[in-house]
């Protein structure tokens, strides 16, 4: 890796975390196609890069969040089902899913629903869910399992997925933001060893691409800490408007870049 490619996923990593963090999302999701299609990062060594980019860029979000982070309860369900959703979902990406034409397929089919209804969510709003309201531990825990297998395949480690989900089921973005990004960080951990795993032992190129991983996630560490310190000032709709339209703009991208 050259350095003007080096600088230019430090930008990427800088502007797309600034983005989407305030909305409790890390930004992983919308960096791997510009990994993809613009940095020439090859598929599947792409899913990697993006998790690294996660467990660097991380703690300057969750710094903004840290009090209390460990102790809360949605935290907890949300790691203890991502976490072993990641594993089997890196498994699939390097057994089932190498490909880059059908990888992008199943993102896009992924992502422009969930876009689409979070954008509905945002003009249609759900009835404000309370404490007692909430969906059960035993649902959050399984529906985090799901996601932590999809956020395997396509390395962003479920929280970007879990944080749209769980804000259109009526929860307040400032309660799952930070559980949403504390879990992206701790799966991402593990997604990312388990690569590193499967490259040593040799099956195929899995490998990350470590420079540019890390200029990526410094970029976002930088702008994962600025973006949640500006999260308070942005209006609740406004964050979920905003990322509904991303998850469908970025899932549209993949379908289009899939069928070219």
């Amino acid at each position: 890796m050259d350095w003007s490619t080096g600088l230019a996923g430090l930008a990427a990593g800088l502007v797309v975390s600034v983005v989407t963090t305030p909305a409790g999302v890390s930004g992983a999701v919308f960096l791997l196609p510009v990994q993809l299609g613009v940095l020439g990062v090859p598929s599947p060594a792409v899913t990697p890069t993006n998790l690294l980019y996660n467990v660097v860029a991380g703690p300057g979000a969750l710094l903004r969040h840290r009090a209390g982070l460990l102790h809360d309860p949605l935290t907890r369900r949300l790691v203890r089902g991502t976490l072993p959703g990641v594993v089997a979902g890196a498994a699939l990406r390097v057994f089932a899913v190498p490909g880059a034409t059908v990888f992008r397929l199943l993102i896009a089919v992924l992502l422009v629903p969930l876009g689409l209804w979070l954008v509905r969510r945002t003009l249609r709003p759900a009835r404000p869910v309370q404490d007692d309201a909430e969906p059960s531990p035993r649902a959050v825990t399984g529906l985090a399992l799901a996601v932590g297998v999809v956020g395997g395949v396509y390395g962003i480690g479920g929280g970007s997925l879990l944080g749209p989900l769980l804000v259109g089921r009526g929860m307040s973005v400032a309660r799952v933001a930070p559980a949403a990004l504390a879990s992206t960080f701790v799966t991402s951990v593990a997604g990312a060893g388990v690569f590193a795993l499967l490259s040593l032992a040799g099956t195929g190129d899995v490998a990350p691409d470590w420079y540019l991983g890390l200029a990526c996630g410094l970029g976002g560490l930088t702008g994962g800490y600025l973006g949640a310190r500006l999260r308070p000032r942005l209006p609740e709709n406004g964050l979920r408007l905003l990322l509904g339209l991303l998850a469908t703009g970025v899932g549209a991208l993949h379908a289009v870049q899939a069928l070219d």
